[in-house]
Formats: structure tokens, sequence, C-alpha cells
């Protein structure tokens, strides 16, 4: 499968935001647009910054461009806002509640996690990091699993607030699904709406 393999800083200063908690120390020491002309850079283009986002938004949950336009695509026929609907799709994917539970320090390792089979959805081995999980569902890791460095490593050391529409028992390694999550609990600094009006065009 395709996946960035480039350095991950530069993606950050392209994007003018931190993409990668991990890469927080060398994106403050150049926080602007990697390049020549990075820093002098002033005028830009509506298309330029609503690329951007849109550029943001896949960088940060790991999507490539033809997967991240049939998510688009799904959350435009589903009901109610576009860009809500957008994000919601990425969110309530398998690596990305692993990432929000805690179980995973970042996004690319969770993904990691999920693709060698560390975890059952609803009691069934599920190892496609894109998999969509429902209100209901439990996620719990694998029994041999349980106590492997990455997991541990991450309960250990990791202080992330998990969302409300998340349940997370640490000791049990379980996570259930409470809900869907809204807008309001996405806390992805995105404006999606520029990503629609990109796709509108």
């Amino acid at each position: 499968m395709a996946r960035y393999t480039g350095p991950r800083t530069k993606r950050s200063r392209r994007a003018r935001q931190l993409l990668d908690e991990n890469k927080a120390k060398y994106f403050d020491r150049r926080p602007y647009p990697p390049g020549q002309h990075g820093r002098g850079r002033i005028r830009e283009s509506q298309y330029q910054i609503q690329l951007r986002e849109k550029q943001k938004l896949k960088f940060m949950y790991g999507v490539l461009e033809k997967q991240f336009r049939r998510y688009y695509k799904n959350a435009v026929k589903a009901s109610g806002i576009s860009g809500t609907n957008l994000l919601v799709i990425l969110e309530t994917r398998l690596d990305n509640v692993m990432y929000r539970s805690g179980l995973a320090s970042t996004r690319p390792q969770a993904r990691q996690l999920v693709n060698h089979g560390h975890f059952l959805v609803n009691g069934k081995r599920v190892d496609i990091p894109s998999y969509q999980v429902r209100a209901g569902d439990e996620v719990t890791v694998k029994e041999r699993s349980t106590n492997i460095l990455p997991i541990q490593h991450a309960i250990d050391t990791v202080g992330r607030t998990v969302p409300e529409w998340i349940d997370v028992d640490t000791s049990g390694r379980k996570v259930t699904i409470k809900s869907m999550p809204s807008r309001e609990q996405i806390d992805t600094d995105i404006k999606e709406q520029l990503i629609v009006e990109l796709y509108s065009k």
C-alpha cells in the first residue's frame, strides 16, 4: 500500500501548522514554509488556501488522495453538512479511534498496530486501519497483545484527553464507541468548509 515516507516536519511547515506531535521541536525551530522563499511568501490565492486545508486534513489522518476523494463523495451523499460528515468519517476510522483512546502514541503507530492485527472489533480480528467503527462497537486488544510495549508505553505516557464519544477502559484494554462524534467533539483545527468549496469547483 502506498504511503508517505518523506520528511514529516516539512509537511507541517508547508501547512503552517504542527501535524505531527513528535516533531514539535523541529517545527518550532522553523515554523515557516520550506524552500528558498519560504519566509517571503505573503500573497496567497483562495485556491492555495483551500488546497492547503485539504492537504492538512489528508496528512493529519494519513490518507492519500484517491481514498480522500472517496470519503468526500460519501460525505456529500450522506444527510447533513458535507464538511462535518467528512470529518466524522475520518474520525471514526479504526486507527484514529485507537489513537484518540490513548492506546497508541501517534496515528502512524495506531495504523501499524491495527495492520498487525492487535485489535478485535466486537470479538473479530480487524487489520484494516480504515475500518469504520459504529456506535455500540467494542474494540479490545487481542489477549496475546495486551502487554506489548507500544500499547503499555502509550497508556503510561500519553496524557491525551479522551473524546466524549469514546469510553476507554485501560485496565481491560477495551474501547467502547458510545456514539458518533459531533463537530464540537472533534478538536481538529480544520476549516472543513474550505475543502467543500475546493471540491465543488
